[in-house]
């Protein structure tokens, strides 16, 4: 039953593990060698932001210095744009892609793009999820053998369920705020040419971490399904 396939499990998760790992040092690359690329009009990150944020009307926003290396986020309940201090501060490429992107999603949040309103409103469940996926996946393989381990394997799938849906719900979030971003970098000639294709690029990967996350969730997701299915013959 289950608790036989506990190695395949590990394999898939080593896999993407390994996969997320590169992506991840590929975009921190990628990070650095735009860094070294300057804006011509000399706009910080901050800058970036505020320009593109008055741009879209969106006045009630806050663009705040964070901590941390590519810690940048928007946060849709306080309406604010944490940038990590290189962004914030950064007159390069790097900074001015990364800051627009997380002004896509403050442009998102004021227009009620739709994807964007489901996933955070899956936050609070996804949140319980996520605490409680080692204790289940831990007692279906405990428990695999027993009257209740098909039971038992059911609530797993369906708490990994939930989590892989907010995954596979966050990449359209996050490509239509590249979009966004890579579009009024265009349009407004804040970022042409050499300086937009770098952002494209960066964007890219950054893109990619969120696509591998995905994969991984939806990998382990099937693997349970299978072992579920298996477990019933």
């Amino acid at each position: 039953m289950f608790s036989g396939g506990y190695m395949t499990y590990i394999i898939i998760t080593m896999i993407f593990a390994g996969i997320g790992s590169l992506v991840s040092k590929r975009l921190k690359s990628k990070f650095k060698k735009y860094s070294q690329v300057p804006m011509t009009n000399g706009l910080t990150g901050a800058e970036v932001a505020a320009k593109m944020l008055n741009h879209y009307n969106v006045h009630d926003v806050k663009i705040v210095q964070g901590q941390g290396f590519l810690t940048d986020h928007y946060n849709p309940r306080s309406k604010t744009i944490s940038l990590s201090p290189d962004v914030y501060n950064g007159r390069h490429v790097s900074a001015a892609a990364v800051a627009s992107h997380e002004c896509g999603h403050a442009v998102q949040h004021a227009e009620a793009y739709a994807w964007l309103g489901f996933r955070s409103a899956m936050v609070p469940v996804v949140q319980v999820a996520s605490k409680m996926q080692s204790m289940v996946f831990m007692a279906a393989i405990m428990m695999a053998s027993s009257t209740l381990g098909p039971t038992i394997m059911l609530a797993a799938i369906c708490v990994f369920g939930v989590t892989t849906l907010f995954s596979v719900m966050t990449l359209p979030v996050e490509f239509d705020a590249s979009n966004r971003a890579l579009n009024w970098l265009d349009n407004t000639g804040v970022a042409t040419g050499v300086q937009h294709e770098g952002a494209k690029d960066a964007l890219w990967w950054a893109a990619m971490t969120y696509v591998v996350s995905a994969l991984s969730a939806v990998a382990v997701l099937g693997y349970l399904v299978m072992s579920y299915l298996g477990s019933r013959d």
